[in-house]
């Protein structure tokens, strides 16, 4: 099976590349357009700023790429944010995957959201065999709107979409790669998609 990470200098790559080195996959790491075109499935992870981060992507023509795949897409915290259709940081317009707006969390609320927080309402395969109320770990200033695309969610002063899911494509604010045997789980059934 090939699996590629989208290399775009705002992804945590490496520590998602440990977590599939666990399953005994060996990603590819890539910004290439072709590498991506033909992997079985892509992950989209990102830290960073939603600006910067949609600057590559367009740099690169990659923003116009991702549409058009076809194979079990994941995005990743920052990743789930520029699937939206636009963010509040710095006023950015994002993928338009997922219609749902990134809002700032509340001013009266410590940022980031760090730590870990409990997931509810699961839906979908991306969940199987993971519990309703399972812990999995956050650090993020941004949130999506809950939507009808959401599979997952929780609430920090306000609920939000703790995982999105659009045909092919999905997505999750939380880090599976270091949320334990939950987010092991989670990355597993991707794989297994």
């Amino acid at each position: 099976m090939k699996i590629v990470i989208v290399k775009y200098n705002a992804g945590n790559v490496y520590s998602v590349e440990s977590a599939l080195l666990r399953f005994g996959i060996q990603p590819s790491i890539s910004d290439n357009a072709d590498e991506i075109r033909n992997a079985d499935k892509v992950i989209f992870p990102g830290v960073g700023e939603a600006r910067t981060a949609m600057a590559y992507l367009k740099k690169n023509y990659l923003d116009m790429l991702f549409s058009e795949l076809k194979q079990p897409f994941l995005g990743i915290c920052l990743g789930l944010q520029l699937m939206c259709t636009h963010s509040q940081e710095k006023d950015t317009p994002c993928l338009d995957i997922f219609p749902a707006e990134v809002k700032l969390f509340p001013s009266t609320m410590k940022v980031p959201h760090m730590g870990w927080n409990a997931l509810e309402n699961l839906k979908g395969a991306l969940f199987k065999d993971v519990a309703e109320g399972s812990y999995v770990y956050f650090v993020h200033s941004y949130y999506a709107e809950v939507t009808d695309l959401t599979i997952a969610r929780t609430s920090y002063s306000v609920p939000f979409s703790a995982a999105m899911q659009k045909d092919n494509f999905y997505a999750v604010q939380f880090h599976p790669e270091k949320s334990a045997d939950v987010g092991a789980q989670i990355l597993k059934n991707f794989i297994d998609l």
